[in-house]
This record gives structure tokens, C-alpha cells and sequence, in this order.
């Protein structure tokens, strides 16, 4: 409790307990606390001391700008050959082997052509060097994103009037051009158009979350929820190249029931089903598949991960030309990939309009996963990662290279691990996976003709095998939390059945959801003393506990606010086993019958005589939760029961303060305690005095005569 001494000038009190200090007892601390004086806040003096900071000019704001902008510039000249390049030179090295293969497969499934795939991996990784601050993230083509990407892209194909086409007509050899709304633009053209048009946009929300210090946006994102649809978006990417693995010519399905029309269908073509393509995925799952597993159990024990993808792609590849596969068994191959770089474009604004809305959960899902990571190795090497400079990074990534024929990209998970997991120390890594990727471009991508688009398949699906295996974390997310298992759940089933971008919709909403349900029904308990201590905890979850005599401590696990008022009030009276409005009808009804029939008139009384409330899990009260306060205090009040308030925050104790919670006191203060121990103690003291009060008073009312033969016995 605290006692009433004067206040200080300009400064106000925080009034605790209802007692004069000559009044407390023994047995209490007095507590005085002082309020600092609140500062004068004036909106436009805020303005206008931010707006001089930034017009401010001088050499060091500038060079703190940039520095920021561009944290390179902090980190290369303190840059460590010695210790430092091996194992970036090393780590760029096996990730650009491996961003080879996995440049060309994305490729097919944003529904490009394989070089702009290698042009993503490419100026994004350059970009991203200079501007980030995760010295980990691998910044490319991610499959969830390319998956969005092939999406948006499909759809608009359809509008534009080009036909689905069948497998591999995507590709430069096999491009279908047409005549159509588009003009002189062929099929390939006018897909990479839309995609390079989608980053842009995608680039520009992200550079503007950023500059707007708008990165708390991801904390929506939950890890259940981002991992229901990594899992979802997954499943739907491996129904895509289903059809590249048996060499299938059917259409791509998009939309609402998409995940089961493609599989429809894959059973009613599975006659046509190209032997070579089956014969040659099979075989390429049966060499990945055992060795990314043996890689995975001893990425410890082994200095670099063995890369078998690329092995598997170059003897394919090889072995494809040589039988010629592409003409005798009909298997579809990339075709062509001109080497060397095009000349920049400007994206299409007239796609502006329509690709607005496909913008934007590209955005934030590219940066959720790329802050993710960023903040999950940031952690384990222990440097800061700034969220909103990440923002502007990405952003960058996506803006920048649209106009050099790039598509989406964001924080590339499987490369990312094998980028951490090689040693790599700065983002110069990120530079010689650029020069690695800059060759393929240069010399060595039209050797790739012969690649088979089953073999791209296969990376994919197995590059997508760790979503998967979240299925196997279900049971032990089911034991930890029900609702957090039941948000994965519903991402990930309308992620695959609906669409990725509803899917996404409808994880967000539900999670929201669940976070109301939260905190409007939440946990409420009777608190119970430990023996011999001054702490109390729930009755109902631990042994041994006793009751206070004749005193309720009711603990609510929640913010105390409209939403959730009107179930306060019912675990309370329900805890309790005291409904003080039911009670006072009691007393009304004894009343009236105590007139009639004295004889009969016998009030109930309830078991307690003091109802303390632990508010240490209410983080606030709104206006509504006040009113109930003090109707409570009221309603209790009336029927001789005081209510007591403990372990109030300081915002909470302003609002009861401000808002007059049961009123001022004879001595200036509140019912309200910093601990429960305090408030049972006042309780008991007060119980006492009352008691005693009350003796006094039916002593003064009793027939002299009657007490002096009471006093001579």
C-alpha cells in the first residue's frame, strides 16, 4: 500500500491502499511512488524537430545515410582476408553450384524461360550484397514465390488470349508465338513482361514498408502460420511438375480447386505417359533423394555437402544428347538458352492495374521468409539485423532487376542452409556465387539444350521434400498448443485447395481470429496460498495449496476489455460460488419478508467477506473494462463484500485513477495493492477492525442493566 504525504510539485502520485500511515499496521510496507511529470507532447514539435534532423547536412549525416543505405560500406573495410575470404570463396563457390540447377527448375515453375531464372539468382545476389544486413541470406529465386509468380503469370496469359500450350512450350525453341491482343509479342514475351512487371510493383511495396518503418507488418505472419503455407504452397508445387515427371501434356490449372483438377487430370492422361521422361525421373529421385538425406545427417562431419544435383543434371544432360532423347522418345528439353545478357526494359504499366493486388502477399510472404532467416542466423552468430533496412534490401531485389528481365525473388530457404552450413562469414560469399552464375550466363548455359524438363522437376520436388516433413512436427505442435496446430492446419489446407495468395488470406484471418479467442475466453482461476510463503498460485493445477479464510483471490489471464467483459463477469461469479446481483435480490426479498414475518427472515450470507482480483496478466483495460470494475466493486459492495485490486501495472493503476474506481477514500487513496500477499494482509486487518466496529456498536445498543448482570456472572 502506499501512504498520502503531500504531493511534490509538478509531480502526481500513484495512491495505493486506503489507510493513513498511523493507521497501518505493523505487518504492512508502506509504499510511496512518485509519478515522473509526463512530458509536453506537441505533434508539431515532433514534426518539426524530425523534419530538421533530416534536412540537417553535414558530412557526418551524410556518411551515416549511406552507411545505413548501404551497410557494405561498414562491413568491407573491416573486412578480413585472412580469416575471412577462404571460407566465403568456399561457400559461394557450393552454393553457386548448386543455384545452378535450381535457377533452370524455378524457372519452369514461375513459367519462364531457364536463362531469366539465372538472371534472377544473378543481379539479385549483387543488390543484395551491398544493401543487406544479414550476412547469411542467399537472395534468388525461392519455389513458393516462383510458384505465386507462375500463378500470376498463367492467368494472365489466358486474358491476353495465348493458349495453355503444353509442356515445355514455355521455352524459347518451343515458344508459340500467335496473333493476339499483344501484337508482334509471342507467348515467351509477353510471360516475362508480366513477370518483370510483377516485380517492380513487388519491389515498390517493399522499398515503401521500408522507408515507412512498416516491417512490423510480418509479426501477422506466426511461424505455425508461414510454415502451414510453406507446406501448403509446397504440395501444390510438387502437383505442378508432376506432369514434367511423367512427361504429361496437360493444361495448368489455376485458381480455386486447382491441386485437384491437376491431379484429375494427371490420372486421365496417365496413358499417355512418356516412358523416358518416368524411366529418367525415377532414377534421378533415386540418386538425390539417399544423397541430400546422407548430406543432411552429416553436414557436421563433412566440409561441404556433396553436390549431387549439378552431377545429376550434367550427366542427364549428356546422356540425353547423346541418345538423343529429344527425338526419339519425344522428351521435353529446354531447348535453347542464348548466352550473354538483353538490353533493360521498362516494365509494362499498362499491367500495373491488373497485377496490383498479385503484388502484394508476394511481398510480404518474400519479406517474411528473408527476415526470418535473416533474424535466425542473426541470433546464432550474434549479430543485429535491422528488419526494415531488410525491407528496403529486398525491395531493391526485386525493383532493380525487373528492368533487366528478372522475376521475384526473396531469401532462398535450401540455399540459405547450405550457405550458412559452408562456412560462409560475410556476403562476399553472395559475389562469387554471382561470378559462378555470370559464367553459366556467358559460356555454359547453351550446354544445358539437351536437359530434360523431368530432371528440372525432380530438383524441385526434391528441394520442397523440408516442407513436407513438417507433417511429422504435427503431434508434438498438437501437444504444445491446439490452437497454433489448428492455424497450421487451415493455412495449409486453403493454401492448397483454394489458392496460395486466399490460402495466405485465409491463415492471417483465422490466426487473428484465434488471438480474439483467445483473449475473450481466456483462462480464469482461483489462487491459492503456498505454506509458510507470501506466494499464491492456482488451485486448480497445483497440490497443497490452502484457501485464505473467508477471502476469494481470483485471478483472470487477459486483457480486461469489451470484447471479453461480459465473460469476466460469469468465470467470476462461477469461481467464486458468489453472484452478488442474485444476492442482493436475496437481501431485498428478506427484507420484505422480515416485515411481514421477523420469525423467517434469515438473509443469505455469503462465504466470503473480501474478493481479491490479480490483475498481473492484464497488459491494459479499456473504458469498457473500467465500467465493469466498478460495477463489480458496486454490485459486491452492496452486499457487504469489499473488492480489492493486486499486481495493477502502472497504466492500469492511471486508468482506475483517472477514471475513479471506487471512488476516492477517506484518505485520498485506492483499494489497489502492488502484491496479492499485501492485499490479503489489508483484507484480514480489515475484516478485523470491522469485526471489532461492529461489537462496539451492538455493546452500545444493549440494556445497561443487562450487561452488568452479564459482568457479575
Amino acid at each position: 500500500m502506499e501512504d498520502t504525504s503531500s504531493q511534490k510539485s509538478g509531480q502526481s502520485k500513484d495512491m495505493l491502499g486506503s489507510l493513513m500511515p498511523e493507521e497501518t499496521p505493523a505487518s504492512f510496507v508502506c509504499v510511496k511512488l512518485e509519478e515522473y511529470e509526463p512530458a509536453d507532447f506537441s505533434t508539431k514539435e515532433l514534426i518539426l524537430q524530425k523534419a530538421r534532423e533530416i534536412c540537417t547536412c553535414n558530412h557526418q549525416t551524410i556518411t551515416t545515410f549511406f552507411c545505413q543505405l548501404f551497410p557494405v560500406l561498414d562491413w568491407l573495410p573491416r573486412y578480413n582476408v585472412k580469416t575471412q575470404l577462404l571460407g566465403d570463396v568456399i561457400s559461394g563457390l557450393l552454393v553457386g553450384i548448386v543455384a545452378i540447377p535450381q535457377s533452370i527448375s524455378y524457372s519452369l515453375l514461375a513459367n519462364q524461360e531457364p536463362i531469366y531464372g539465372i538472371y534472377t539468382n544473378f543481379f539479385s545476389n549483387i543488390i543484395y550484397v551491398a544493401m543487406a544486413t544479414s550476412r547469411h541470406n542467399f537472395m534468388g529465386s525461392f519455389g513458393v514465390l516462383c510458384l505465386m509468380v507462375g500463378q500470376s503469370v498463367n492467368r494472365h496469359l489466358q486474358l491476353a488470349g495465348y493458349s495453355d500450350g503444353s509442356a515445355g512450350s514455355w521455352l524459347v525453341g518451343n515458344a508459340t508465338s500467335s496473333t493476339n491482343v499483344t501484337g508482334t509479342c509471342d507467348r515467351s514475351c509477353y510471360a516475362i513482361t508480366v513477370a518483370l512487371s510483377l516485380s517492380f510493383l513487388v519491389g515498390l511495396y517493399q522499398i515503401l514498408l521500408g522507408v515507412l518503418q512498416l516491417g512490423f507488418v510480418a509479426v501477422y505472419l506466426s511461424e505455425p502460420l508461414l510454415s502451414g503455407f510453406v507446406t501448403g504452397s509446397s504440395l501444390t508445387i510438387i502437383t505442378s511438375q508432376m506432369k514434367y515427371l511423367l512427361g504429361l501434356k496437360i493444361p495448368r490449372h489455376e485458381g480455386v480447386g486447382s491441386f485437384i483438377l491437376t491431379w484429375v487430370d494427371l490420372f486421365r492422361y496417365i496413358q499417355n505417359t512418356n516412358i523416358c521422361d518416368l524411366v529418367t525421373s525415377l532414377v534421378a529421385l533415386a540418386i538425390i533423394v539417399p544423397v541430400k538425406e546422407i548430406n543432411g545427417r552429416y553436414k557436421e562431419k563433412m566440409k561441404a555437402p556433396f553436390p549431387v544435383e549439378l552431377l545429376v543434371v550434367i550427366v542427364a544432360t549428356v546422356v540425353s544428347y547423346c541418345f538423343n532423347f529429344e527425338v526419339r522418345y519425344k522428351s521435353a528439353v529446354c531447348g535453347h538458352i542464348p548466352t550473354g545478357f538483353r538490353k533493360p526494359t521498362l516494365p509494362d504499366i499498362t499491367l500495373f492495374s491488373s497485377l496490383a493486388v498479385d503484388a502484394l502477399p508476394i511481398a510480404v510472404i518474400g519479406f517474411a521468409m528473408t527476415v526470418s532467416l535473416a533474424e535466425i542466423f542473426g541470433k546464432k552468430h550474434g549479430y543485429a539485423v535491422r528488419a526494415n533496412q531488410e525491407m528496403i534490401a529486398i525491395g531493391m531485389c526485386n525493383l532493380i532487376p525487373s528492368f533487366f528481365y528478372c522475376f521475384a525473388s526473396s531469401a532462398a530457404l535450401t540455399k540459405t542452409l547450405l550457405k550458412e552450413s559452408t562456412g560462409t562469414q560475410t556476403q562476399v560469399s553472395g559475389l562469387v556465387t554471382s561470378l559462378v552464375l555470370l559464367l553459366v550466363l556467358l559460356w555454359i548455359a547453351p550446354l544445358f539444350y539437351s536437359l530434360q524438363t523431368s530432371i528440372l522437376g525432380v530438383v524441385t520436388i526434391v528441394n520442397l521434400r523440408g516442407g513436407l516433413k513438417k507433417f511429422h512436427d504435427i503431434p508434438h505442435m498438437w501437444q504444445l498448443s491446439k490452437l497454433d496446430t489448428m492455424v497450421w492446419w487451415t493455412t495449409m489446407l486453403s493454401s492448397t485447395l483454394i489458392t496460395t495468395e486466399i490460402g495466405l488470406l485465409v491463415g492471417v484471418c483465422f490466426a487473428l481470429l484465434c488471438f480474439i479467442f483467445r483473449t475473450q475466453r481466456p483462462r480464469a482461476t482461483l489462487l491459492g496460498k503456498v505454506s509458510n510463503t507470501e506466494i499464491y498460485e492456482d488451485q486448480s493445477t497445483y497440490k497443497q495449496l490452502s484457501s485464505v479464510a473467508n477471502i476469494k483471490i481470483f485471478r483472470f489471464e487477459s486483457c480486461l476489455y469489451y470484447a471479453n467483459k461480459d465473460y469476466f463477469k460469469t468465470v467470476l461469479y462461477q469461481k467464486t460460488g458468489v453472484n452478488p446481483v442474485l444476492l442482493a435480490a436475496e437481501h431485498q426479498k428478506t427484507k420484505k419478508k422480515a416485515v411481514k414475518s421477523p420469525a423467517d427472515a434469515c438473509p443469505p450470507s455469503p462465504d466470503m467477506h473480501t474478493l481479491i482480483l490479480d490483475c498481473g496478466a492484464m497488459q491494459f483495460i479499456d473504458t469498457v473494462g473500467l465500467s465493469v470494475l466498478k460495477e463489480i466493486h458496486h454490485d459486491y459492495k452492496e452486499i457487504g463484500i469489499q473488492v480489492l485490486l493486486a499486481n495493477c501495472n502502472p497504466s492500469i493503476r492511471h486508468r482506475l485513477r483517472e477514471g475513479g474506481w471506487a471512488g476516492e477514500t477517506a484518505s485520498g487513496g485506492q483499494l489497489a495493492f502492488h502484491s496479492i500477499h499485501d492485499a490479503v494482509q489489508f483484507a484480514e486487518w480489515w475484516y478485523h477492525v470491522q469485526q471489532e466496529e461492529s461489537k462496539e456498536k451492538n455493546d452500545a445498543l444493549r440494556d445497561p442493566e443487562e450487561m452488568n448482570f452479564e459482568a457479575s456472572l
